[in-house]
């Protein structure tokens, strides 16, 4: 099963001096069983804010070896209704992110995220994650 794996995972591994150990593990673990899933608005969030080119160009680089997943219509309407049911529900969240469990939920993959708005929105949502 292929998992979608979120910003905060990629940048935590990718992006911080002092990566944690344990994501790097679990993240290589599915790079090598080729496990892999990232949307194109994730490569864009990872590689916005770069100030140094030289960092850029590597991050840039590091991830051309991942095909962004294809996106269609009904993955932003879907998007869209998870953030009115959640809105509904009191739980606020991003439109990226919306767009992630929407992708996950009709794509049938597991997000690899530490970021705790997943775990709200999985109160309503039927989403799988790992941590």
């Amino acid at each position: 099963m292929k998992v979608l794996v979120d910003t905060c995972i990629w940048s935590q591994v990718l992006r911080h001096k002092s990566p944690d150990a344990d994501l790097t593990k679990k993240l290589q673990e599915l790079v090598q069983n080729s496990r892999i899933a990232i949307l194109g608005p994730i490569r864009q969030e990872l590689l916005s804010g770069i100030s140094q080119m030289k960092q850029f160009n590597a991050l840039k680089e590091t991830l051309s070896s991942f095909e962004d997943m294809p996106l269609n219509t009904e993955h932003y309407e879907k998007a869209a209704e998870f953030c009115n049911i959640c809105r509904r529900k009191g739980v606020q969240g991003s439109t990226i992110d919306f767009l992630i469990c929407a992708v996950a939920i009709m794509e049938n993959l597991v997000i690899f995220t530490v970021d705790k708005d997943f775990e709200n929105y999985k109160k309503y949502l039927p989403l799988r994650l790992i941590k």
